[in-house]
């Protein structure tokens, strides 16, 4: 077979994306599969790379939690797919409690857990606490909480396409996000940045945003701003060399400020620019930039 197949593996939280996931890798010219036994994806993979379908743009399975020996026969599989020489990306999906109810009460469909004799929320719960390991096996993660069907099916095809060009060292992700609107869950590490000036109450700074020399300025050319990144930049660099010693491959980084425009975003674009002089893989979201 001259064309390796991308190999995507869409797994999380029952509730949360995964099935609408699938169908975008389908929209994107993947051989897709939802629903997968966990045993069976070696198989799967190497059954259709073997039928030479160079007209796909490769293979997306979607896998949950409904088996019981899940976590360990995922292990095993991912473990057999490296074996043939394939390198599937795992994407892990998840969103907030109440948002997962709230789609179960749209659908009127039964959480998967349920059938063990839990309530939805219990269901939830204990998935979550069950999938913990995967989702610090993943590749990526995917907050879904905030997304119409219209925004995940966009969000999903950025993420890859980004996801899909990285090579496998360190992936750092910094989030900049406002607390009036929430704070991700998918950060590994948080910092809260309101102990800095705000430029909000400065008319002339108001309208810009941490992306602008002007604002970069007013928070970080003096102190507390320009010694608390100095102070930030060394900590991260020392951190991420320890995350990175140990095997890890993923870090999501979440920077907070009161809206998410200003000081989070000045701070951010500054880390960033430093951090990717080692971390080619960095990549930056401002997810409230606009909403501040």
């Amino acid at each position: 077979m001259d064309k390796v197949l991308e190999v995507v593996i869409v797994t999380g939280l029952s509730g949360s994306g995964k099935s609408t996931a699938v169908k975008v890798f389908e929209d994107m010219g993947f051989f897709t599969v939802d629903g997968l036994p966990v045993a069976l994806a070696e198989q799967m993979v190497s059954m259709i790379a073997g039928a030479e379908l160079t007209h796909y743009s490769g293979i997306a399975l979607g896998m949950d939690l409904r088996e019981n020996e899940f976590i360990r026969e995922y292990e095993d599989s991912v473990r057999d797919l490296h074996n043939h020489g394939f390198t599937p990306q795992i994407l892990f999906f998840e969103a907030k409690e109440d948002v997962i109810i709230k789609r179960y009460a749209m659908t009127r469909r039964p959480h998967p857990l349920e059938k063990e004799g839990l309530g939805l929320e219990q269901a939830i719960e204990m998935e979550r606490t069950r999938t913990e390991r995967l989702r610090k096996m993943a590749d990526m993660v995917l907050d879904t909480s905030i997304y119409s069907i219209h925004d995940l099916r966009r969000v999903i095809r950025e993420k890859w396409n980004t996801l899909r060009h990285l090579t496998k060292t360190l992936r750092v992700h910094i989030i900049t996000f406002g607390f009036k609107y929430g704070m991700p869950s998918e950060a590994d590490m948080l910092f809260d940045l309101r102990f800095l000036p705000n430029p909000f109450f400065i008319p002339e700074l108001k309208p810009l945003s941490g992306c602008d020399a002007a604002i970069a300025d007013f928070v970080l050319a003096n102190n507390p701003g320009k010694d608390f990144l100095v102070r930030l930049t060394d900590f991260l660099g020392y951190v991420l060399e320890q995350y990175e010693a140990e095997g890890r491959f993923r870090l999501t980084v979440a920077i907070g400020c009161t809206g998410g425009r200003h000081r989070s975003v000045a701070v951010a674009e500054a880390l960033a620019k430093t951090l990717r002089a080692k971390y080619k893989t960095l990549t930056l979201e401002h997810r409230h930039l606009e909403l501040g």
